[in-house]
């Protein structure tokens, strides 16, 4: 077993559990989630080209139709915003979303409101969110959202985790993330340099904010069907946190499921 101390104010366990599971070992952890006249939010939550789309969709297309699909980035500002706050080369980083958003929606779907709550989505092809894009039906038991900053404690992100019933931080080589990237952004357009300078650039900015907040997560997730595992991170060593810091975040121990096996090694 692999645990990673998260001891701070308000904690309610001192470890994170970090397990390696296949996407079908995962579909039957978020099944356990699912209560007939209930409605519980799980989270996905990684560095950008984690796979944290790909995970929360099959996620929900395995659980159909229990669960849906709502992200994050359907929550961010949008280019002539982010133009005007001098912040549009830094798109995707925490300060270009709209949390306070994000959490008034998860709140909305905490609490099953009466009818259907309309979720926003985010378009790669413009570049802009579309409002009112996801039915999310009152009956629906289960709520899939994906992000890169659900676990951030900076901003108006605290409140996110507060909604979340549990959340998993999605890990991933980082070769596999930046090819992955890479690839992303020149199928919407960018050409290889400027697509290898986003990667490495502002994606690996975000990434390493990202890495820092997975103390709060209930789990850390290695996909077995998804490629090599990675070597220990060097950009944000583990031992950057050690029990008792006053800077410690909140985690919570999640609970291996049958067939999963934990890990050796946290990134």
């Amino acid at each position: 077993m692999s645990a990673v101390a998260a001891v701070g104010a308000g904690a309610n366990n001192a470890e994170v559990t970090a397990v390696s599971a296949s996407t079908q070992e995962l579909v039957a952890r978020a099944r356990l989630m699912i209560v007939p006249g209930q409605r519980r939010i799980l989270g996905i939550t990684g560095a950008p080209g984690s796979g944290k789309s790909t995970l929360a969709a099959a996620l929900v297309t395995a659980l159909d139709p229990h669960a849906a699909l709502v992200g994050m980035d359907g929550f961010h500002l949008s280019n002539d915003v982010l133009t005007a706050l001098g912040r549009r080369d830094r798109k995707g980083a925490p300060d270009t979303f709209d949390p306070a958003g994000y959490r008034a929606l998860l709140c909305r779907l905490r609490s099953k409101v009466p009818g259907i709550v309309y979720a926003p989505v985010f378009d790669r092809e413009i570049e802009e969110s579309i409002a009112n894009a996801v039915a999310v039906p009152a009956t629906t038991p289960l709520v899939v959202t994906e992000g890169n900053y659900l676990l951030l404690e900076a901003g108006g992100w605290p409140g996110v985790r507060d909604q979340l019933d549990e959340v998993w931080y999605l890990d991933a080589p980082d070769q596999l993330r930046l090819d992955r990237l890479v690839r992303r952004h020149e199928a919407f357009g960018k050409s290889h340099a400027d697509a290898v300078r986003w990667a490495g650039g502002s994606d690996q900015d975000n990434a390493n904010v990202t890495f820092a907040s997975r103390y709060r997560a209930d789990l850390i997730v290695s996909l077995v069907d998804d490629g090599p595992r990675a070597g220990t991170r060097t950009d944000c060593p583990v031992t950057a946190m050690t029990p008792g810091d006053s800077n410690d975040t909140q985690g919570q121990q999640g609970q291996p499921v049958t067939g999963m096996t934990e890990g050796s090694d946290v990134r």
